[in-house]
């Protein structure tokens, strides 16, 4: 099928306007005629005759083609008011447009000023910590509600919303999850008469045009357009921004410009639906449209749950982990230094900073290599062990079950376990609430087993 799907911009009429032609000239001719001028008179006159005939039906079939077409939904703004393919980007955004909002994460500065004395403090201001997009997907109970990113807000004490207009709002936050990296929220929906329409991301094909909407660099009501360039992409994610990867996260892959402020912003296709939540780009040097989307067939239920609970609710296993395999690397590069050049602030027997307040279950807490010494730390790794995950702390069910620091956790049930990734995996995705769960763990080189019932994280486990 052509980009350009319809009888104004395909080769049909033409073919159909020439067999008219040759149909009618090969008619045979009724008129008689005593004199060989006049027969070729009354053929001449014949064939302009068939030949205006033909184009006077040519153009009332294509004028009649196009007022069905542009006549349907003259008054509604969308893609399908319009024959003109050029036009259909414009119809899309606009349709769309009025439903984007700026999202601005609002902290406490910190103070430059040094001393202690009364005199020079001050009291904390709000200001400006970051600023992303969002988009308005539904109405309920005299609020608007607000798809955008997790990392948009994160951290935030106070969120406001920029409107189309210009005008800002007061937004609370509704729900969230990092896992996913989305988050709802909600405003006063006074004013507002248009929501976006949800699509279905499952529907998209590779080299389909796509358009990003938002607020890059906070320049809000920004248009990008480029394809789709994979529908379906499976990234490896740092949720603690550590430069260790412990979550993958499924995405469409775009090359339309994507860029800081962008977050949370509609992805739409060209009938104007949501087909994703601009989430993140790759950016290093000699690296260029390479953006991705969260599909909005992944984001439905997770905004679902999180309008209904405010949070995703998932097993919780209770461990504070590092991977074997960086624990490994760690140790043979303090092989091959000095002593002398060791962080003096690290623990020699190992475990973990406590002055990080942002741990997640089943990943590191703060950066773990701060936690784990360079030199002997008393964990005894069986020599055909390449792979596994150290136990940092156990809390909750494990420290329950008889888990605890150096514990090398390689099996959950009968599923091995290389890494923090893949223990979140399993949980999460083979594991609900309540569920027993069967922990193959090596202490001290000895290899043992555990059972424990999965629990529903606490905010005070947050």
């Amino acid at each position: 099928m052509s980009l350009f799907d319809d009888d104004f911009y395909s080769s049909r009429i033409s073919r159909r306007k020439s067999r008219w032609v040759q149909e009618d000239s090969k008619k045979p001719l009724v008129l008689r005629s005593r004199s060989n001028w006049s027969k070729m008179r009354i053929a001449l006159l014949s064939s302009t005759v068939s030949v205006a005939a033909a184009v006077l039906l040519f153009g009332a079939v294509f004028q009649f083609d196009r007022n069905e077409s542009a006549g349907v939904k003259t008054v509604a703004v969308t893609p399908t008011s319009t024959s003109d393919p050029y036009e259909k980007t414009i119809h899309a955004a606009a349709a769309v447009r009025p439903t984007v909002v700026s999202v601005l994460n609002e902290q406490y500065a910190v103070s430059a000023a040094g001393g202690d004395d009364a005199e020079g403090k001050e009291e904390p201001k709000l200001q400006e910590a970051g600023v992303g997009s969002g988009v308005i997907f539904d109405k309920k109970d005299g609020k608007a509600l607000i798809i955008t990113n997790y990392h948009v807000i994160a951290g935030a004490v106070e969120v406001k919303v920029g409107m189309v207009d210009g005008t800002l709002r007061d937004a609370t936050i509704v729900g969230s999850d990092q896992i996913t990296d989305l988050a709802v929220l909600a405003i006063d929906d006074k004013g507002i008469d248009a929501v976006a329409e949800l699509g279905d991301s499952s529907k998209l094909r590779n080299g389909e045009w796509v358009m990003a909407i938002g607020s890059p660099l906070g320049l809000d009501d920004s248009l990008a357009m480029g394809i789709v360039s994979k529908t379906k992409r499976i990234i490896p994610v740092s949720l603690n921004q550590d430069g260790n990867y412990d979550w993958e996260e499924e995405v469409i892959q775009v090359n339309a410009a994507i860029n800081q402020g962008n977050s949370g912003g509609p992805l739409i296709d060209l009938n104007g639906k949501v087909v994703g939540i601009n989430s993140m780009k790759i950016a290093d040097v000699g690296v260029e449209g390479i953006g991705f989307a969260i599909p909005i067939d992944v984001a439905k239920p997770i905004v679902d749950t999180l309008i209904e609970y405010g949070k995703v609710k998932r097993p919780y296993l209770g461990v504070y982990t590092l991977d074997l395999d960086q624990y490994l690397a760690q140790q043979a590069l303090s092989n091959q230094a000095p002593q002398d050049n060791l962080d003096p602030g690290t623990d020699d027997k190992g475990g973990k900073d406590d002055s990080s307040d942002d741990a997640t279950e089943g990943s590191e807490e703060g950066n773990p290599m701060d936690g784990i010494a360079a030199g002997d730390t008393g964990l005894i790794v069986p020599e055909e062990l390449k792979d596994g995950v150290i136990v940092l702390e156990a809390v909750g069910p494990s420290k329950e079950a008889g888990l605890q620091f150096n514990d090398l956790i390689v099996k959950l049930d009968d599923t091995p376990v290389r890494s923090t990734m893949e223990l979140r995996k399993y949980l999460y995705g083979k594991k609900e609430i309540g569920d027993s769960i069967e922990v193959t763990f090596y202490r001290d080189g000895e290899k043992r087993t555990a059972k424990l019932e999965l629990a529903e994280k606490e905010p005070d486990d947050e």
